[in-house]
């Protein structure tokens, strides 16, 4: 390895930020979470002065829905996608899948999600989790978008799945798994989103997988609020906080800082639909 992991709390060096620019793509970010809402404009802020020039929002319930396009419409650069979180399955009611193909069609989001199976939580209703997962992928199959999926104490279930539905893209975002499990994925198609959980000595085996893994289907996140990274435990998480992500993901691969944001920055971009950067700069008058 060529150098040692940065330390905890530690920032890119400030020509490594540069370079990366406003290429870098948190390509998941709850910036619509109320714990953001005291100061929302000063992270999208900081993320932007960091070099994080676009995030992905996805939704967690159907109440959520109309909050979050309103702050991806008052902030530029945030993308949302639409879809029922397991984690809140007790807060979605008969109705909401049946609402989300609505939203979609009028919305027009960047993708699905988000959606999938956690079966670590309390009472987590497995088999309506299921129903609504299901609903969510046919739909995603249905709208022609990729699907942000989680996956916990659930991931062979979850890919499975994935695999019977069939005609699927997306992210399998905050990825724990084995190195097999990330290869059924890429098998699929689909991307390993990674974020905070690597920034953690302890994470040997995904440190591992994000050492060696194919990189047009690696996806840089940050999960914001939530998973802080190794330094900042007990901390609300923002997305400026993406470049300590891509260092730490830079020195276990012992690639540029600049050349990996490129790389995943672009696979967010083919994955997500996002427009090119370039046609978002004006022209300059000509003399």
């Amino acid at each position: 390895m060529n150098g040692a992991i940065p330390a905890p709390g530690s920032s890119p060096s400030p020509p490594a930020a540069q370079a990366a620019g406003p290429a870098l793509i948190d390509s998941h970010s709850h910036i619509d979470d109320t714990r953001f809402d005291a100061d929302r404009s000063q992270v999208v802020a900081r993320a932007r002065q960091a070099g994080v020039g676009l995030q992905i929002v996805p939704a967690v319930t159907a109440a959520s829905w109309p909050g979050l396009k309103q702050v991806c419409s008052e902030h530029a650069g945030l993308y949302p996608a639409y879809g029922l979180h397991p984690i809140f399955i007790a807060e979605h009611d008969a109705g909401d899948l049946a609402r989300l193909p609505q939203w979609l069609q009028r919305e027009r989001p960047v993708a699905v999600g988000e959606c999938g199976l956690d079966l670590w939580i309390d009472e987590p209703q497995a088999d309506r989790q299921r129903d609504i997962f299901l609903g969510q992928l046919r739909l995603a199959r249905e709208f022609d978008l990729p699907v942000i999926v989680h996956a916990r104490k659930a991931l062979d279930e979850v890919i499975n799945s994935l695999r019977r539905i069939g005609g699927l893209r997306g992210v399998l975002h905050s990825f724990s798994g084995s190195v097999e499990q990330a290869r059924q994925l890429w098998r699929l198609g689909f991307h390993l989103g990674i974020g905070g959980p690597v920034t953690y000595p302890r994470a040997q085996r995904l440190r591992r997988v994000v050492a060696q893994m194919p990189i047009e289907h690696l996806l840089l996140e940050t999960d914001s609020p939530d998973q802080p990274l190794c330094g900042h435990q007990g901390q609300r998480n923002e997305p400026a906080r993406l470049t300590q992500v891509l260092a730490v993901v830079a020195q276990l691969r012992e690639q540029p800082e600049a050349a990996l944001a490129a790389a995943t920055s672009a696979n967010a971009r083919a994955l997500f639909n996002l427009p090119d950067p370039m046609a978002d700069q004006v022209a300059e008058p000509m003399a």
